[in-house]
């Protein structure tokens, strides 16, 4: 008897569903980029928290602080990562023009380039000649294997804007949660007697949740991968407040 999962593939590789699939191309999807901007923002700014703590600072420095690391780091990564994807977007438009000018000025070149390539691939005889002629017979089907085959490159790239909005929103409203104690503190007059606890119980609990979210991503155990971002942004930590301890006396 097949189970949910093997239905639920059959279903997902009937002749029609493959069809649609394909026309429809592969999806970008931003959640990577919110994922890592999440860790990011939460392990650095949760850092400058850390560190102020250690160094027996007031909480207005941990606010001021915090908050500048917040939006300065967030629009660095996002910006990072904006010119990131726009500079592979400009590498894929560049090769495209390159092998299209390829085709037109030595078409027979290009033609051979697609016979070895499939040739590896184990075709020949006949049946390579056919793949052959039915791929140049397309010039933007011939441009894209070259794409693929060739230089190895996607041919879809996902939004730089998207990509950099993803990084920023991320970073910025997991970041902000180490420094959110202190600030409620300054508003509504120490409304936690420890600021400082209520931060690490907040971040230790967005860790968690990010690194489950990473988990998907990248197909790995959920709790494996709460745990393992929880122990990366739990050592930041330390290493920012033990450098604080270290270096209170500078302050």
């Amino acid at each position: 008897m097949p189970t949910p999962e093997h239905a639920e593939l059959r279903a997902e590789h009937t002749p029609d569903a493959v069809r649609d699939r394909l026309r429809e191309g592969p999806a970008s999807t931003y959640l990577g980029d919110f994922v890592y901007g999440a860790i990011d923002g939460a392990v650095t700014t949760f850092a400058v928290v850390a560190g102020v703590q250690g160094a027996g600072l007031s909480a207005a420095i941990v606010i001021i602080l915090g908050l500048a690391n917040l939006f300065a780091d967030g629009f660095s990564m996002a910006a990072g990562n904006f010119l990131s994807r726009r500079a592979e977007a400009q590498h894929l438009a560049r090769v495209r023009r390159m092998e299209a000018r390829h085709i037109q000025k030595i078409p027979h070149g290009e033609r051979e380039e697609i016979r070895q390539i499939f040739a590896d691939k184990g075709f020949e005889g006949d049946v390579l000649d056919q793949v052959v002629e039915t791929i140049t017979a397309n010039e933007k089907q011939w441009i894209d294997t070259m794409i693929t085959e060739e230089f190895g490159l996607s041919l879809s790239a996902p939004s730089p804007w998207k990509t950099a909005l993803a990084t920023f929103v991320s970073f910025n409203l997991v970041g902000a949660l180490p420094i959110l104690p202190f600030i409620a503190n300054a508003i509504w007059n120490d409304l936690f007697a420890s600021p400082f606890t209520v931060s690490i119980a907040m971040t230790g609990v967005a860790f968690f949740l990010v690194g489950v979210l990473k988990a998907r991503v990248v197909e790995q155990r959920r709790l494996l991968g709460g745990v393992e971002t929880l122990a990366v942004g739990a050592l930041a930590a330390v290493i920012a407040y033990l450098v604080g301890v270290l270096l209170r006396g500078l302050a």
